[in-house]
Order: structure tokens, then C-alpha cells, then sequence
């Protein structure tokens, strides 16, 4: 009997880190096309755990969001598109109706350009699917150059987009 249960639980570890599914990333650059930082995404229960490092950013807190669109065209980077949002959600985590998929709590950078992050897109995926990254459309994670309020529908005030990197698929 014991030896019926260690195997069972044998056979049940590779499963649970077999679902957990590799991991993604963005290279981030600024409007001169040069690398700020990367971006890794991994699945995680409920979502997509996102960890963002960046240097050579404008210091103080910066609205950071999964874009609808793979395309980063600087300078302004507006072919991103609108923010990631399957579930046709308003803007912001203190929006009583948001948010969207593709909000992620403010960035902070230091004095000396380099900050980092790490918080979880609720509601996307790196598999097939609903709340997928990797629709038809791609995405991208931008950074704006100001604090998203996370209230504001639909961009929550944050100002224009200083680096964009491509969610690659592999």
C-alpha cells in the first residue's frame, strides 16, 4: 500500500509542473529604439505572473500596461493598440467595474533609472484560448511616463508610452 501511494504521487509531481507551462518574454525599448529592460511572463494560478526590469527610465512612478497589439512602432508606440482587455472590463483596480486584464500596478523607478516589479495579469493566459497573450493580434507590454490613478477608463491617466517590448510567443 505504500508503495501504490508514493508512486501515485510520483506520477502526480511531473503533471503540476508540466501545467505550469514555460515562460515568455519582452525586450523593452525606448523611443531611440534602445533596450530599457525586459519583461518575463510565466502562468500562475489565475493569470500570468509578470516581472519587469528596466533601466535608463525617467525616475518616479510609471503606468504599466499589456497592450492588444504585438507591434511596437517608435516613437510614440501607439500601434500597441488599446490596453489588453478580453473581458471588456473598464480601466483600473479601484474601478468598480474594472479591470482589465492587461492592468498591472504601477511601475516604480529610482533616482537612478532602474526599477523593477512583479504582479500577476488576472484573467490572461499563455495557453490557448479566452485571455490568451497570443490571439490573433499578439501583445505587447508598454510603459507610460506617468502613474496610471487606476481608476480612469480607459488608460487611467498615465500619460504617453516611453518603452514597448513584444510579448514573444517563444
Amino acid at each position: 500500500m505504500t508503495i501504490r501511494a508514493l508512486s501515485v504521487s510520483l506520477i502526480a509531481i511531473p503533471l503540476v509542473v508540466a501545467a505550469a507551462g514555460p515562460s515568455r518574454k519582452a525586450v523593452l525599448k525606448n523611443a531611440e529604439g534602445k533596450d530599457v529592460g525586459t519583461a518575463t511572463f510565466t502562468p500562475t494560478k489565475g493569470g500570468v505572473k509578470v516581472q519587469v526590469q528596466v533601466a535608463n527610465l525617467p525616475p518616479g512612478k510609471h503606468g504599466i500596461h499589456i497592450h492588444a497589439v504585438a507591434k511596437c512602432e517608435p516613437p510614440e508606440f501607439t500601434s500597441a493598440g488599446a490596453h489588453f482587455n478580453p473581458s471588456a472590463k473598464k480601466h483600473g483596480a479601484h474601478n468598480p467595474e474594472g479591470a482589465h486584464a492587461g492592468d498591472l500596478p504601477n511601475l516604480t523607478v529610482g533616482k537612478n533609472g532602474k526599477g523593477k516589479a512583479t504582479a500577476t495579469a488576472k484573467g490572461a493566459t499563455l495557453s490557448e484560448g479566452e485571455g490568451s497573450l497570443f490571439g490573433p493580434d499578439g501583445t505587447a507590454l508598454v510603459i507610460h511616463a506617468d502613474p496610471d490613478d487606476e481608476k480612469t477608463d480607459p488608460a487611467g491617466n498615465s500619460g504617453a508610452r516611453i518603452a514597448c517590448g513584444v510579448i514573444e510567443k517563444k
